[in-house]
């Protein structure tokens, strides 16, 4: 058996052309063009490479881009201030704080001074809890999201079933884990203390592997037919490799994402959704 490939790549382009679209409505309607800031502190290369990658994806969809760099040396202040005087700007429609942060700097502070109206990555506190919940309206971090949108689409099952998420990070594990919850799935959450991986993963109908970590995930650790859902990001002598050993999990799994160009793709649709879901909220109000 070769299991069904989950293209988050071409789906990410047919969402592409739907959010593009309803940005453009947005901005005929009201005049107003949603606009997506970026705080950063310090030139870490991964962040950069991030925020270069998040201002062409604005670009694409015709939403409004700044980057606010400040350098390694700023103070806690003076990032706290920058991101409490974005919060207030009606012309900002949503704020991303990058990090790592540098050094002496709570980055746990820096977050609390976002609004959560505007947190379209889903890490302010607030958006946190009402997640958790499932009520109200709060952002979800992007990369779930995606992932979520990626069953969604491909008509996989969520409830009644047994998902099996492999990581607890706040941005990815985590919310996946309550999403698919919300979803009336049954979850259990496996980590790096979790007593013979193989014999939990293996009892997922949804595995989702988010830990980071090369090929953790193999063949033979996973539930003849389940769907993977692989959030993994690591490199291998210059290859983008998942968190799940692909070439033995294909031949297991029933439906499984690729990587590259599965869950990727689409955390920045998602982001994108975001940043129109603030901007309609805020200028409706």
């Amino acid at each position: 058996m070769t299991a069904e490939l989950l293209d988050g790549k071409a789906l990410a382009k047919t969402m592409q052309e739907e959010v593009s679209a309803e940005i453009q409505a947005f901005k005929e309607a009201t005049g107003v063009t949603p606009k997506l800031v970026v705080v950063r502190a310090g030139e870490d290369p991964a962040s950069v490479s991030y925020a270069n990658a998040i201002a062409k994806t604005c670009e694409k969809y015709g939403v409004a881009f700044e980057l606010k760099a400040l350098p390694e040396t700023a103070s806690q202040v003076e990032m706290v201030a920058l991101v409490q005087s974005l919060s207030a700007d009606a012309g900002v429609h949503g704020i991303m704080v990058q990090e790592p942060m540098p050094k002496g700097i709570d980055a746990a502070a820096v977050i609390a001074a976002l609004s959560p109206a505007k947190d379209v990555d889903g890490v302010h506190p607030l958006n946190a809890g009402l997640l958790m919940e499932g009520k109200g309206d709060f952002f979800a971090p992007a990369t779930p999201s995606g992932g979520m949108e990626i069953l969604r689409r491909y008509n996989v099952p969520i409830k009644g079933k047994h998902a099996v998420v492999v990581g607890r990070s706040n941005i990815v594990g985590k919310p996946m884990a309550l999403l698919l919850l919300h979803e009336h799935a049954t979850v259990t959450i496996c980590h790096s203390r979790t007593v013979d991986l193989g014999a939990v993963t293996r009892q997922g109908d949804i595995l989702v592997a988010a830990v980071g970590k090369a090929r953790l995930i193999t063949g033979d650790m996973i539930k003849p037919g389940a769907v993977v859902i692989d959030f993994g990001v690591n490199f291998e002598d210059g290859k983008m490799v998942g968190d799940v050993d692909f070439e033995s999990a294909k031949e297991v799994a029933g439906m499984i994402t690729p990587v590259p160009g599965g869950t990727g793709p689409m955390t920045n649709v998602m982001l994108m959704k975001n940043v129109l879901t603030a901007a309609k909220r805020q200028v409706s109000t």
